[in-house]
């Protein structure tokens, strides 16, 4: 690997992780029902930079990763619009919950599949990431987020209206 890629990957994974716990902050806030506009503007514009720069890295055919980017940048893209353009009036409060939690989930997805490629302990549990370990690690992050998401939906009928800036 060149040491240009190699910075860029370097870049690209500390945005990644700083997004992901920016997300998590969000979530945390959506649970306790108050909004921080300054997590949620964090959380949102590190995982659009994470999923446009995962399309720097050398291009070599449609994999899992770009599918999973392409995806990601539409859901955001609604996300944004739900957000800024309709202000969460009416059900678009409801489309910027559902869209931006699914935005962080591929994020965790993600992660937790470079972590088995990645982290040698992982990655001897799961080389093929076809075993039980990965296949269990990724339905316990799909259910979090499917009752985070339904929690933060019953919570969040209506926007907070407690709007904190940090």
């Amino acid at each position: 690997m060149s040491t240009g890629l190699l910075i860029f990957t370097l870049v690209h994974v500390a945005i990644s992780l700083f997004g992901i716990a920016a997300g998590f902050v969000w979530m945390a806030g959506l649970l306790k029902r108050t909004n921080s506009t300054r997590w949620t503007n964090l959380f949102l514009s590190t995982t659009v930079l994470t999923s446009v720069s995962g399309f720097g890295f050398p291009f070599a055919g449609i994999t899992p990763g770009i599918v999973i980017g392409i995806l990601s940048l539409i859901i955001l893209a609604v996300a944004l619009y739900a957000r800024s353009v309709r202000q969460l009036a009416g059900r678009w409060n409801a489309t910027f919950i559902v869209t931006a939690m699914i935005a962080q989930y591929f994020n965790v997805f993600v992660l937790v599949v470079q972590s088995f490629q990645k982290v040698p302990f992982l990655k001897a549990l799961a080389p093929t990431q076809s075993e039980a370990p990965f296949a269990a690690t990724q339905l316990a992050v799909l259910v979090g987020f499917l009752v985070a998401g339904v929690v933060s939906l019953k919570q969040n009928r209506k926007p907070a209206t407690k709007l904190a800036a940090a």
